[in-house]
C-alpha cells in the first residue's frame, strides 16, 4: 500500500491543484466505484448489487475470514460488507458479532443477506450490530437509497477523514472510553509532522495531502501489524491519534519512526535532499529554512495519568507536544515528568 503512493514531486500545476480539489468536494454519493467485501460467492446477490449501482461500478472483494477481510481493508479501503447467510446461520453471526468488535472494521456498515429469514435471524442479526438486513423483497430503487444513505451516515457520523480514511474525532473519544470502562492498561499517542506547514506551502497542497497518505499508512499498519487491536484515528491535518497497549509503546513508535524517516526522502526534490532544507516564509513573512520533514509522538500512559475521558488530558498533551518537538529530528516521549 504504502508503495502505491510513492511517488516523488516534480511539477505542481494550477490545472492539478483544480482537479485534486474538485475530487475531493465531490459527494460520497457520487463516487464511481464502490469497494464491497462479500463473504460467500452468491451470483444472486452480486447481480442485484450490480444493477442497484449503476451507473457506479461495483467491485467485490471475496472473504473467509475475519483476518482475511482486514487484508483486504488495508488494501482497498472497504465500503460496505455483506454477509451472505447460507445453511451456517449461525457462523455468519458470529462472524458479524468479531467485526464490531474490530477497531478498524467496525466502522463499516454490514448488512447481512439472506432471501428468506426468519424473524428470530433478522432480530439476532440486529442485535448483534448488522446496519441492515436484506432479503429477497428487492426493490432496486429503494435498496440503492437505502444503501447510498447508510453510507452517508457512516461518514457523517464517525467523521471518517477523506484524506486518509481513518475514524475521526468521535471515533477515538468512544475507543478510549471504552478502554477505559473496560479497565485497560492503554496509552494515547499523538502524532503530528515537524515543518509539514512549511512543505505544504513549498510543494503545495497535493503533495501536502500525499505525505498525510502516507503517514497514516505507516501509522495504521505498524500499529495494526505489531498491536492487532490497536486503534488508529486522524484528528485533522498531519495530526493522528493512536492507543495502544503501554508494553507496545516503545516497539511501535520505533518502528513508525524508523519506516517514516526513510521514506519521507523520496516526497523531496534531489536538490532540497543535498541541501538537507527548503526555504520558505515563514507566519511572519521572513524567509527561513526548514530541515527536512520529521515526526514527533507525545505518549500518555492511563497508568501515569489517570483521566476518565479524553478531554481531561488535552493540556498535558499540547505541553507534552510542545516538549517533544524540542527535541531535534524524530522522536517520542512518553510523559513521565513529576509535575503530573
Amino acid at each position: 500500500m504504502i508503495e502505491n503512493i510513492l511517488k516523488k514531486p516534480t511539477s505542481y500545476t494550477t490545472r492539478e491543484q483544480e482537479h485534486s480539489k474538485a475530487q475531493l468536494e465531490k459527494p460520497y454519493s457520487n463516487r464511481k466505484r464502490y469497494h464491497i467485501a462479500l463473504y460467500r460467492l452468491s451470483a444472486e446477490i452480486e447481480g442485484k448489487l450490480r444493477e442497484t449501482f449503476i451507473p457506479q461500478v461495483v467491485e467485490f472483494h471475496y472473504f473467509v475470514s475475519l483476518e482475511e477481510l482486514f487484508e483486504k481493508h488495508r488494501h482497498s479501503h472497504l465500503d460496505l460488507i455483506i454477509i451472505a447467510l447460507g445453511t451456517g446461520i449461525s457462523e455468519g453471526i458470529k462472524l458479524l458479532s468479531n467485526i464490531k468488535k474490530h477497531p478498524t472494521l467496525q466502522l463499516i456498515p454490514t448488512i447481512l443477506y439472506s432471501p428468506n429469514p426468519k424473524r428470530s435471524i433478522v432480530i439476532r442479526g440486529f442485535e448483534y450490530g448488522a446496519e441492515e438486513f436484506l432479503t429477497e423483497d428487492w426493490d432496486t430503487e429503494i435498496i440503492g437509497a437505502k444503501l447510498r444513505m447508510l453510507l452517508f451516515r457512516s461518514l457523517r457520523d464517525i467523521g471518517v477523514n477523506p484524506t486518509s480514511n481513518l475514524p475521526g474525532v468521535n471515533a477515538i473519544e468512544s475507543d478510549v472510553d471504552r478502554r477505559l470502562k473496560d479497565g485497560d492498561d492503554f496509552a494515547i499517542c499523538y502524532a503530528d509532522l515537524d515543518n509539514f506547514k512549511a512543505y505544504n506551502d513549498y510543494y503545495g497542497y497535493v503533495y501536502g495531502d500525499k505525505v498525510i497518505r502516507l503517514t497514516s499508512t505507516i501509522i495504521r499498519d505498524t500499529v495494526l501489524d505489531l498491536v492487532p487491536d490497536g486503534f488508529i484515528g486522524h484528528i485533522g491535518g498531519d495530526d493522528f491519534i493512536f492507543v495502544v497497549p503501554f508494553a507496545k509503546v516503545d516497539s511501535v513508535c520505533r518502528m513508525i519512526i524508523d519506516t517514516f524517516d526513510k521514506m519521507i526522502i523520496a516526497w523531496y526534490g534531489e536538490d532540497d535532499i543535498k541541501k538537507g532544507f527548503i526555504k520558505v516564509a515563514d507566519r511572519g513573512g521572513l524567509i527561513k529554512e526548514f530541515p527536512i520533514m520529521t515526526i514527533s509522538i507525545a505518549v500518555i500512559p492511563q497508568r501515569k495519568v489517570k483521566f476518565t475521558h479524553l478531554g481531561e488530558v488535552s493540556h498535558i498533551f499540547a505541553d507534552l507536544k510542545k516538549y517533544t518537538k524540542s527535541f531535534p529530528g524524530s522522536n517520542y516521549r512518553i510523559e513521565r515528568r513529576a509535575k503530573y
